[in-house]
């Protein structure tokens, strides 16, 4: 019986092979674009699985009452390691990191930048990263060791055995490789090239003031809790400890964030989670949801539209003794094959399409055939998307009355025109709201790039600060400023795209009860000027005000929380001393592109820098520039390898993870449009074949082919109207959540929704018009020639 079913389903596709292979491309399109959705939504619920022990793994957060909220942030005192192990025994284990930069390795002549942090002893404990060579709970013990991943040991040793080896860190320690990490995967909220002993950080005289200070915070903590011990038990424990030790100038609360959030769920408001990446997961967990579901409606329009022509083999089947349960067990099957057709494709078309889907999403996925997960998902999907598509018609034509069919009396299709248009209507609806979803995004992201920076990015590079540079820093300003190619130099404690340091500041007439933290640039002379930020009043930091040391400059946000009347000149306090306003700077975006610049100030302290900014002059030969740059560096920071970047380069990289949505939104629902194209196809050949007679005769009392065309779209034009009516709030509500994320966003933009109802329509009435063409074009003889 199998075996007879098998015959007739492959009978049938090759009898109807223009129709059969519309029905296999677009399951293969919709299960294809699953699957590499469901690949990228996997990685990113995936990230940081790997640690058996991540139900247990926290970062120590702070949630701070200030400027009327609260304030959630992940760097802490240094001392917080050792209050939490007295406070609480429950944490097992704890490790104090800082925030992970690149390191100068040099082993001989071979040199390379890599990340790394400082990390205390437990970390590598913690966090069960694999060592390959050494043991983890002693490779950090030496403060004058150094753990390095694979890769990285490769590159400084080549084929020689690492351990034991001396690395040459910074151009200033000499430590030795006491383990090798297997190389962290690429799903790993925390990545790195190697670790070395906090002790060679606290060997700076900043870290080192800063042991037994609680107000100081800079660095972060995480923790591992007993095997049985509660999260909330530990947090209401610590919870007051920065109050204990005696932060008590405003509200301050530990509380810890567990591990198994971190990637999804890395944003607050108000001190509490507010979402993150999750949304996008879920977002495109949905949009594959509904690129599943518009093919598996196309496959059952396809199907009906050509039941006239197995109304007979039903018939048939059904006289010679078939149940009609035998009728549906056939049609299932024979949706079930066309599946695992599409299936095999749509993987064969995945692994075509992965190198640029990894482009495109800056991933390494893959799919992993040797993985019983992937097999029993891809096998279950396939069998769901077959019972799902072949089920509308495995059950209608299985109940077409023999008699009736037999004497060619039954009229196909007519009682099940419903349900095949509501099909129809909600492919649009779900086709709608993803052409409003991705205009919306893509109007977002043209809002964020087009409003002012308060900077110019124009021929402006950021190199990394080294102790080398600190001690010929101005040597090396003299002889670039005199090399021709370079108009300005300043270093600060950030680059001009982050923000590395905020701090509270008082004002006269400040409320006693109002705390505003301000972002914070160290800075010193020629900042403004390099950056090209533009001076509203008073002036710039300069070597002619020996007084400077104590002088401090605001944004223009700071001034209007300020409310100043005359701010220049106005004394203002900061950690415990008296700075007077010289200057008044335009607002500069640093941050989030998405949210609204912070007040900002500025105070002159060249010993805290991290960057080093140089503004070439404008050049038809910006290497050649960069050349000139280079020498004088290399001369005065020979150690190093001469690296920089690109101002407006780092500033592209804050649009990285919305461009990324935006395109994928883009792309996927291009193809979800492309499927509602082929489901359209189908209903308009079976409505075109219905008529064909009624067409016919229309033909011969005189009617023209635009009329007949009309007559045929305009059943199709009502569908996609209702579909508009109905997406509309959907597209409306979807638009809105993903606009929440952002504080500097876009109103709504009510008249997406109409232009998508346009397109929609457009689109439906150039597919439909074909099949309508070519029935009013057909030759009325052979349409009539039965009756």
């Amino acid at each position: 019986m199998l075996k007879n079913y098998l015959k007739i389903a492959f009978r049938n596709i090759q009898k109807n092979a223009v129709y059969s292979f519309i029905n296999i491309f677009g399951l293969t399109v919709g299960i294809a674009c699953s699957i590499l959705i469901l690949l990228w939504v996997h990685d990113e619920v995936s990230y940081d699985k790997f640690h058996s022990n991540i139900d247990r793994l926290h970062q120590v957060w702070i949630n701070a009452v200030f400027d009327g909220k609260v304030n959630t942030w992940n760097s802490v005192p240094l001392p917080t390691e050792e209050g939490l192990r007295q406070t609480d025994s429950n944490i097992r284990r704890a490790a104090t990191t800082d925030w992970g930069g690149d390191h100068l390795l040099t082993v001989g002549e071979t040199r390379f930048n890599k990340k790394g942090y400082f990390a205390t002893e437990e970390f590598l404990e913690m966090f069960q990263f694999p060592l390959l060579k050494g043991n983890a709970t002693q490779v950090l013990d030496d403060p004058y060791s150094i753990v390095l991943t694979e890769s990285a040991a490769k590159s400084l040793f080549h084929d020689e055995d690492p351990i034991n080896q001396i690395v040459r860190v910074d151009n200033a320690y000499d430590l030795k490789v006491t383990g090798i990490l297997k190389d962290i995967p690429s799903n790993s909220s925390l990545e790195f090239d190697c670790i070395i002993p906090f002790g060679i950080y606290e060997k700076q005289d900043w870290v080192k003031n800063t042991k037994e200070n609680w107000g100081n915070y800079s660095f972060q903590v995480f923790v591992e809790l007993q095997p049985n011990a509660s999260e909330t038990s530990v947090e209401n424990n610590i919870r007051d400890l920065l109050i204990k030790k005696g932060q008590t100038d405003i509200k301050r609360e530990f509380f810890l964030h567990p591990m198994e959030r971190w990637r999804l769920h890395s944003n607050f408001e108000n001190g509490k989670e507010s979402g993150g990446m999750i949304e996008y997961v879920n977002m495109f967990t949905l949009i594959a949801v509904f690129i599943l579901i518009i093919a598996c409606i196309n496959f059952m329009n396809l199907a009906t539209a050509r039941s006239e022509r197995r109304a007979r083999e039903v018939g048939v089947r059904k006289s010679v003794g078939s149940h009609r349960k035998d009728l549906i067990f056939q049609f299932l099957g024979e949706s079930i094959l066309i599946s695992l057709f599409a299936f095999a494709a749509a993987v064969l078309l995945c692994e075509l399409v992965l190198p640029f889907y990894n482009t495109l999403v800056d991933k390494r996925l893959d799919i992993d055939y040797t993985s019983g997960v992937f097999w029993v998902a891809g096998l279950g999907l396939t069998f769901i998307t077959g019972i799902l598509a072949g089920s509308y018609p495995a059950f209608y034509l299985s109940s077409f009355n023999v008699a009736r069919v037999l004497k060619g009396k039954i009229q196909v299709g007519k009682s099940g025109s419903t349900p095949r248009k509501v099909l129809v209507v909600l492919q649009f609806v779900f086709s709608m709201t993803l052409i409003v979803c991705s205009i919306v995004i893509q109007q977002q992201i043209s809002h964020v790039k087009s409003r002012s920076i308060g900077y110019n990015r124009e021929n402006l590079i950021t190199i990394d600060y080294t102790t080398e540079i600190g001690k010929n820093y101005e040597v090396i300003k003299e002889e670039l400023l005199g090399s021709g190619v370079v108009e300005s130099v300043t270093k600060s404690n950030s680059p001009i795209t982050s923000i590395y340091s905020n701090n509270f500041l008082s004002w006269p007439g400040k409320p006693e009860d109002q705390k505003v933290i301000f972002t914070t640039i160290a800075t010193e002379y020629d900042y403004t000027k390099t950056m090209g930020i533009k001076m509203l009043d008073g002036r710039d930091f300069s070597k002619d005000f020996p007084a400077d040391s104590t002088a401090i400059i605001i944004n223009k946000a700071a001034l209007d929380i300020m409310a100043l009347k005359e701010p220049i000149g106005t004394t203002v306090e900061l950690w415990g001393g008296k700075r007077q306003i010289i200057g008044i700077v335009d607002n500069v975006l640093m941050g989030s592109l998405f949210r609204e610049v912070s007040p900002m100030f500025m105070v002159l302290d060249p010993s805290w820098s991290s960057a080093v900014t140089v503004r070439l002059g404008k050049t038809n030969d910006i290497q050649a520039s960069i050349k000139k740059v280079e020498d004088i560096f290399k001369k005065y920071n020979s150690a190093y390898p001469f690296e920089y970047s690109f101002v407006d380069v780092e500033f592209a990289k804050k649009f990285s993870t919305i461009n990324m949505i935006s395109n994928l939104g883009a792309i996927f629902t291009f193809l979800a449009i492309c499927i509602t194209g082929l489901g359209l196809f189908g209903l308009a050949a079976f409505t075109a074949e219905q008529r064909t007679k009624e067409v016919g005769i229309r033909k011969v009392l005189g009617a023209s082919v635009s009329n007949l065309i009309l007559l045929i779209s305009k059943e199709f034009s009502l569908l996609v109207i209702i579909a508009f009516i109905v997406s509309a709030p959907f597209a409306w509500w979807g638009s809105k959540v993903l606009l929440e994320q952002y504080q500097y966003k876009i109103g709504f933009p009510v008249w997406v929704i109409p232009v998508s109802g346009a397109i929609s329509l457009l689109f439906a009435l150039f597919i439909v018009s074909t099949q309508a063409f070519k029935a009013a074009t057909s030759n009325p003889v052979k349409s009539l020639r039965s009756e």
